[in-house]
């Protein structure tokens, strides 16, 4: 059984990773600092999998401390790298944090791997490289534009990082880039719990509909799309964890065609944020309360994939829908809140 370490595992794309892995057939080793999470999400993946994860509380920016757990954990075939802070807007008030926590931690994790000779590597990116893109849908060969926040700007150094490893050792990489994440496991036993306010929008709508919220911000009814609001490619989570898998297994194959390789992973199709209200509205029943304010800065205007590679090169495509991903994040929602 080959062994995967997957770093922030028990977050939101980690955990329902760790579920795809673990019913692939792989072991799962998690480690995670609990700062955007909970260790209840633990018993939630072995729920469903009736399978409990090895886990361990760690936090990556601590250089010792992951050179001392690579010491004890040497048999590694590969590692699915999560862990990161991700909030465009928190980003711009607090780039220190980002460049420390995203940028250092890549490091350290890359410097053990060349020290145990682990050479399978995925990369957990965004959309965000692309910056403010010329055309849509965007594809893998478009430029990298100058990032409009330091989040988008660590997934960028981050992956330049990888590309300068992979040219001078044994490593093989592959940087999947993330479009938005929406929805929760059908099961509803995990999905997407923030600490604190939201910084994503489909668990502020749901927060909103469940009367966590009193209402939700809409940033912006003034940009040039149909409806004036940001347009997003929403892709159900459970998808983009298959993603994952289907990483891990070219790279155990060695059927990377490359050292470093990018994958696109979207549904390929954009949708506004006041037509994802809509949408919330008709699969749920509930009426959002909801307000117009100004623009929040690191915004771009509109993003969606053209995922061809990733269908075609990674034999993946995703299978679920925005209503699938909106009814399956108010499911969860109200099991949290006992609705």
């Amino acid at each position: 059984m080959k062994k995967i370490l997957v770093t922030g595992g028990l977050g939101y794309i980690g955990s329902h990773t760790v579920v795809a892995l673990q019913e692939a057939g792989y072991e799962v080793f998690i480690i995670d600092n609990l700062s955007n999470t909970s260790i209840d999400v633990l018993q939630g993946i072995t729920e469903i999998t009736n399978t409990p994860p090895k886990f361990e509380r760690l936090d990556l920016r601590i250089k010792n401390d992951v050179v001392a757990f690579f010491q004890k954990h040497t048999n590694m075939d590969g590692i699915i790298h999560f862990a990161a802070s991700k909030a465009v807007g928190e980003s711009v008030e607090n780039p220190l944090l980002y460049y420390e926590n995203n940028i250092n931690s890549l490091v350290y994790l890359l410097q053990e791997c060349k020290a145990h000779n682990i050479s399978n590597f995925i990369f957990s990116s965004s959309c965000t490289v692309y910056g403010e893109p010329d055309t849509l849908p965007i594809d893998e060969g478009a430029p990298i534009k100058q990032a409009t926040s330091p989040y988008g700007n660590t997934k960028q150094i981050s992956e330049e990082i990888l590309k300068d490893v992979c040219h001078v050792s044994n490593l093989n990489a592959i940087a999947l880039r993330y479009f938005n994440p929406i929805g929760a496991h059908a099961s509803a036993l995990i999905g997407e719990l923030p600490v604190g306010v939201p910084q994503n929008l489909v668990p502020f709508i749901t927060q909103t509909a469940a009367g966590v919220r009193k209402e939700l911000s809409v940033f912006g009814d003034d940009y040039d799309t149909p409806d004036g609001s940001c347009i997003r490619d929403y892709i159900h989570v459970v998808d983009l964890a298959r993603a994952h898998v289907k990483a891990v297994e070219r790279l155990i194959k060695a059927e990377n065609s490359a050292k470093f390789r990018v994958f696109n992973i979207g549904t390929g199709k954009g949708n506004s944020v006041l037509e994802v209200i809509a949408a919330f509205e008709e699969v749920t029943g509930e009426k959002l309360n909801y307000k117009i304010v100004d623009r929040r800065p690191g915004d771009v205007v509109a993003v969606f994939a053209d995922t061809k590679k990733a269908n075609e090169e990674l034999g993946w495509k995703a299978a679920h829908d925005l209503k699938e991903g909106l009814a399956s994040s108010w499911k969860w929602e109200k099991k949290v809140r006992g609705i």
